[in-house]
């Protein structure tokens, strides 16, 4: 049951990331950051695509997904169709491994040690929907404020 609702709500918010994307006017605004807007919604997409594929696909999915965080804030200026694909493909791991667990698993401790303490799959990947979450909000008012 649980699994089901984490597949339905990270399908759910990764359409949503990816029609946040898709909503930019101005393709270059993506990349634009202002005074205390210290990461552009591109970068966030980025970062948000980089720890999914890690934290789920490598770790719990074995994909092979080799994760650089740092590219992830320094990257610039691409385009606003492969943000999306990312995004697509994202969907589509999250998915697949998602779809792999037992309940078993969701209480089993997650393989590795990512806040300095163990914790279970269960409660990681609730973290990671929370994580998602607050950076879509963030991609939301960029969107917002500097799509112009």
């Amino acid at each position: 049951m649980i699994t089901e609702s984490l597949k339905s709500l990270y399908n759910r918010d990764l359409n949503k990331l990816k029609a946040e994307i898709e909503s930019y006017q101005n393709e270059t605004a993506i990349w634009k950051t202002d005074k205390n807007i210290s990461n552009s919604a591109g970068n966030l997409c980025l970062h948000l695509v980089g720890n999914l594929n890690n934290y789920i696909g490598a770790e719990l999915g074995k994909t092979g997904y080799m994760r650089n965080r740092e590219l992830e804030f320094s990257l610039k200026d691409i385009p606003q169709a492969e943000l999306i694909e990312k995004v697509t493909a994202t969907a589509v791991t999250v998915d697949k491994v998602l779809s792999q667990l037992t309940p078993e698993d969701l209480e089993k401790d997650y393989p590795l040690v990512v806040f300095g303490d163990t914790m279970t799959t269960g409660y990681f990947l609730i973290h990671l929907i929370t994580h998602l979450d607050y950076h879509l909000g963030q991609i939301n008012y960029h969107r917002r404020l500097l799509d112009i």
